[in-house]
Order: structure tokens, then sequence, then C-alpha cells
């Protein structure tokens, strides 16, 4: 009960600005603790710290509850390795970029993505994935590269808007 009391709140709007709503949050939070109280036992300091342990619970859980209603969202232990360090504010930071990455791969069209998610998430070369889905090797060559200008294109709106926002509030 101390440590939903300490640490609860902070878990929580981890887990939304991961992406999950307010119930869902609350959800994901519950079963962190559920977790923790399990898997006590597994807890080693010397790995991480307890926090990091904590968000880590937090953001594969999300990132499962996110599997279990999409089809292409990437297995959470393929991206996430378990922590080797305790630097809680690194941690986030990484889930952070890894989530304005994943919006930016669902700003591309459904071809696009897939050659994109063959290339770097799967290690696939262009003649593989050529191959496997039975197109040309320029055909994936020209998505591919469609999708990195469509990639730029979206990162920039977005930091376009995050500077505003961060000029707005100043």
């Amino acid at each position: 009960m101390e440590l939903f009391d300490l640490t609860g709140s902070k878990l929580k709007a981890y887990a939304m600005r991961c992406g999950a709503l307010d119930g869902e949050a609350e959800d994901i939070v519950q079963e962190c603790m559920l977790t923790v109280w399990r898997k006590a036992h597994q807890f080693n300091p010397k790995t991480a710290s307890a926090n990091t342990w904590l968000y880590t619970i937090v953001r594969n859980k999300r990132i499962d509850m996110a599997r279990k209603t999409k089809y292409d969202v990437v297995m959470s232990d393929d991206l996430f390795p378990e922590p080797e360090s305790d630097d809680l504010e690194v941690d986030v930071e990484r889930d952070l970029n890894a989530n304005i990455a994943r919006t930016l791969l669902h700003g591309l069209p459904d071809e696009q993505r897939q050659i994109v998610y063959k290339v770097y998430f799967e290690g696939k070369s262009h003649s593989e994935i050529a191959n496997e889905l039975d197109l040309p090797l320029g055909t994936i060559k020209s998505r591919l590269r469609l999708a990195m200008k469509k990639l730029d294109t979206l990162a920039q709106e977005q930091m376009t808007w995050l500077i505003i926002i961060l000029l707005t509030n100043f």
C-alpha cells in the first residue's frame, strides 16, 4: 500500500505519456503493483534501481495492452530489453523517443510502414522483402525512399508544434 501511495500517481502519469488513456493507465498501474507483489523475489538492486524496475514494468504492461488491441505493435521485449543502468531519466527519455517514433510511423501509409518495419525492425534486406511480398525490388526501394521523406516531414511538423507549445508556455 505504501509503495502505491508513493509511486502510483507518477506511474499513472508515465503510462499516460506512453499513450494509455486514463482508465487504462489506472489498470496498468494496478497490474504493475500485482507484478511487483508476485515477482518481488526477482528484483535485483545490483542491475537497476527500484524506480527503474517499476517504470520498466509499467512500460511493458502498456505495450502488452496495446499489443492486445493492435496487431502492428512491436513486442516490448524485442525493442526494450531490461535496463542495465539505474539512470531513470535516460530510460524515460528513451521511452518517450520510442513513443514519438511509433507515432511518426503510424503517419505513414500501410505499404510504406510495412517496408520500414521490415527493414529497421526485422533487419531484412531489400531483396528479402521483395521476395517475401512478391514485389519488384524497385518498388521496395521507392516505398522506402518515400517513407523516409514522409517521416522527415512528419518529424519537422512535430518539432514545429513542440516549439510553438514551448514558446506559448513562457
